[in-house]
């Protein structure tokens, strides 16, 4: 962006009054860039894993570190019988760097180390902050940095990959609980077993959560500490990069769960009171802990936690080839009380001070570095505040995220489900939650994520279906609770991806109406794995519902790509019908009708719509998705004038409309038309 350029005013005249704020917050990302970049690019800055860590050169292992505060540092392990040793103490350098050279008999592949950091009044051991892979004892459960140096490096088949697709439809998946058996799942298991079903399924990207290596499993991979290293529980390194490269060979684009928002407090593990000081990655005083998290806060106003994470940023995309990134916690980082239990009313609270634009400006370089490196890959800003701008490009004036997911929309679905009985849901309220979004930004729509799914919540599914669930799936089981819970599953999924801005997510396993919650091994569940697993079984039994669930999400998704539905930005309103419970609009060549009402079908429901010949292509009540076969599914519908008037260039409609169903209508050509009625 150049200095004093903020398109984004133009398309929100709401913004005027601010202009200066983000002029100043986007001079303040230049002037940073410049002084890190001195004229270079953002990704001849970002390479400090490149420089720090371990390192096998032509003189012999390199290891460095950086620790201000240190008065010595020892590097131990099995090379050392686990004794401080002065052969192995690091030189000091300048501007707070350790270094140490040692031949290459010293350590071998699968060799576990760590450091001895020595400060005044203390010392303690930690993990290399550059660690690239950390194992945890499975009984002292202490991590130890380990010597990742395989005798063939790993050999990537699709070493050029670029998404074959503009807009990403997104299967977010944890690793761990992606097994049906009760256990921690591994990298090679997800490969063989779950990437076949996501490309059956027909998704496009897959958002891997939990990489990071992080000490407690149930902290769903948010609590980071070792923010280079692949957890291990999974598997290795080259595990992983055989997930990405056959996803890749799939044609499935693979985005990270990227957490640069806070870190774990622990110091074994992680950065904290890394070399004795509390303020080398993080604040100091009220702003060090979060308050709601439990965990530390980056100070982003520090060149050497720019470095770190912009390096971060860098290693993830060029050593193990993701696609981009999915930033955890956005609305954390750019406000100084972290959003926490705020409403964003106003335009007033997005610049009244409470911004931290040191992490603005972070954000900024972020996607800046991302977009600078891989031109195709993808940045999704999980933010709930409504920032403006989060999701315009920095050319725009904005923070050059991709795309902003829209954390409204899974909320809201949970609050009609729970709150109001379906005669009461709101029409005209429920297509502006869906469809409200700011004219400079792509969205990605969701039903349910991860979130909705935890301990604490319910799945959409599970919380209209409830026990029901236990009792009443099979087939040969009629049930009224269950009938309801399968029909707006189908149709809470289908409205949201059909009025989504630019893309869709959904969470692994929610996509056939996965049964429970999500609840990691905790002290509180007898360390149990009862919860955190996908039962698979359930969707490949065929005398079970959930594979009509299942069925209907894969055609749904196909379809979707099929008519690239998100080429046209906006979907049109026809009619909220409050009194009905009906919904119509319209979106490329596609009519969609939604009859949310309980029990009231209409025979001969009229509405205006665009002029032409109207096919089905999709319905909920197909009997194939669990439906009652009320469409006919070859009839040709024409619109006419009939006793209304005409509007503009709108005829009328007049179609059966079944309740709890949606209906997805093709307007036809006139050629088309002959050639179907000719059959």
């Amino acid at each position: 962006m150049k200095s004093g350029q903020a398109t984004i005013i133009d398309k929100d005249p709401w913004l005027i009054p601010y202009r200066e704020i983000i002029l100043r917050r986007h001079r303040a990302a230049l002037l940073k860039e410049e002084l890190l970049c001195a004229g270079k690019r953002l990704q001849d800055f970002a390479t400090g894993h490149l420089y720090y860590g371990l390192h096998k050169t032509p003189e012999g292992w390199v290891f460095r570190e950086w620790a201000p505060n240190a008065t010595a540092i020892y590097l131990v392990g099995d090379f050392s019988a686990w004794q401080k040793d002065h052969r192995y103490a690091l030189k000091r350098l300048s501007y707070g760097n350790w270094e140490i050279v040692l031949p290459f008999d010293t350590l071998k592949h699968g060799d576990k180390y760590k450091l001895l950091v020595c400060w005044p009044g203390g010392s303690g051991y930690r993990i290399p902050s550059y660690t690239r892979y950390a194992i945890q004892d499975p009984v002292s459960l202490v991590f130890d940095a380990t010597v990742w140096d395989p005798a063939v490096p790993y050999q990537w088949q699709c070493s050029d990959f670029i998404p074959p697709f503009k807009h990403p439809i997104i299967y977010e998946a944890h690793v761990g609980m992606s097994s049906e058996e009760a256990k921690i799942s591994s990298f090679r298991e997800f490969t063989e077993q779950v990437l076949p079903r996501i490309k059956k399924l027909g998704y496009n990207t897959i958002q891997l959560m939990a990489i990071q290596e992080h000490p407690y499993y149930g902290s769903f991979g948010y609590h980071v500490s070792n923010f280079f290293a692949v957890s291990s529980r999974f598997g290795t390194p080259d595990d992983l990069k055989a997930l990405i490269d056959t996803a890749h060979q799939m044609g499935i684009a693979v985005i990270m769960d990227l957490v640069h928002s806070h870190a774990v407090k622990n110091e074994l593990e992680g950065l904290g009171n890394f070399d004795g000081t509390p303020y080398q990655y993080f604040h100091t005083g009220h702003r060090r802990y979060h308050v709601a998290w439990d965990s530390l806060c980056f100070n982003y106003g520090k060149n050497e936690v720019l470095h770190f994470l912009l390096s971060n940023c860098q290693f993830w995309l060029k050593e193990y080839h993701f696609d981009g990134f999915r930033f955890d916690g956005v609305t954390s980082m750019i406000y100084l009380d972290h959003g926490l239990g705020k409403n964003f009313t106003h335009y007033d609270m997005y610049f009244d001070g409470n911004q931290d634009e040191d992490a603005i400006v972070y954000l900024m370089l972020a996607n800046k570095l991302v977009h600078e490196i891989n031109p195709n890959a993808i940045t999704i800003a999980e933010e709930m505040s409504g920032m403006p701008g989060l999701a315009a490009t920095i050319h725009e004036g904005g923070y050059g995220f991709d795309y902003r997911l829209a954390m409204g929309v899974p909320d809201y679905w949970i609050k009609l489900v729970k709150e109001r009985p379906d005669e009461h849901w709101p029409m005209g309220e429920l297509y502006h939650e869906l469809t409200t979004r700011r004219p400079e930004e792509k969205t990605i729509s969701y039903a349910e994520s991860h979130d909705q799914a935890l301990v604490g919540d319910k799945t959409l599914m599970f919380r209209m279906a409830d026990k029901e669930m236990y009792f009443h799936m099979s087939k040969n089981d009629s049930n009224l609770i269950i009938d309801r819970a399968i029909a707006l599953h189908k149709m809470i999924r289908l409205i949201t991806l059909t009025t989504a801005g630019a893309g869709y997510l959904n969470f692994m396993g929610n996509e056939f109406g996965h049964p429970e919650w999500i609840d990691f091994p905790r002290e509180g569940n007898n360390w149990s794995y009862q919860y955190a697993r996908r039962q698979w079984s359930l969707v490949d039994n065929p005398n079970l519902k959930y594979h009509y669930l299942n069925d209907f999400d894969r055609c749904m998704i196909e379809w979707v790509k099929d008519v690239q539905i998100f080429d046209d930005p906006y979907p049109t309103l026809h009619r909220a019908d409050e009194e009905n419970k009906i919904l119509a609009f319209s979106r490329k060549n596609f009519l969609f009708l939604f009859n949310f009402h309980p029990t009231q079908s209409f025979t001969d429901y009229s509405l205006p719509v665009p002029s032409g010949k109207y096919k089905v292509v999709l319905t909920t009540d197909d009997p194939a998705f669990g439906g009652f076969n009320r469409v006919d599914k070859e009839f040709i519908y024409y619109t006419s004038t009939g006793n209304f008037v005409a509007v503009s260039k709108n005829n009328w409609l007049r179609i059966y409309l079944p309740n709890r169903t949606a209906i997805v209508l093709h307007q036809l050509p006139i050629r088309k038309v002959y050639e179907i009625v000719s059959k």
